[in-house]
């Protein structure tokens, strides 16, 4: 299992992002501030899902005028766990 720590950006509530991979799927997610219970249920339906596919879903989407938000933030770091995976 694969454990990777992502600090989102400055604009966005949540300060840290922890996610555990197996074989290309989301096992456990983790953020540290923002919004508990909208990450709460984000995390949950990220959870036993393929990392692509929560990308896909994730990638994007906006908080008010931001152009970014925490579950884009969390799209981010999932690219950057592929980058580094080199599985993209």
């Amino acid at each position: 299992m694969d454990h990777f720590n992502y600090q989102p950006d400055q604009m966005v509530c949540s300060r840290n992002i922890e996610i555990d991979v197996e074989d290309g799927i989301i096992r456990d997610v983790k953020f540290t501030g923002g919004c508990h219970g909208n990450l709460q249920g984000v995390a949950k339906l990220a959870k036993n899902r393929p990392v692509e596919e929560v990308i896909a879903l994730l990638k994007g989407i906006r908080c008010g005028g931001k152009p970014t938000s925490c579950p884009d933030q969390f799209a981010a770091a999932l690219q950057k766990y592929t980058e580094k995976k080199g599985t993209r």
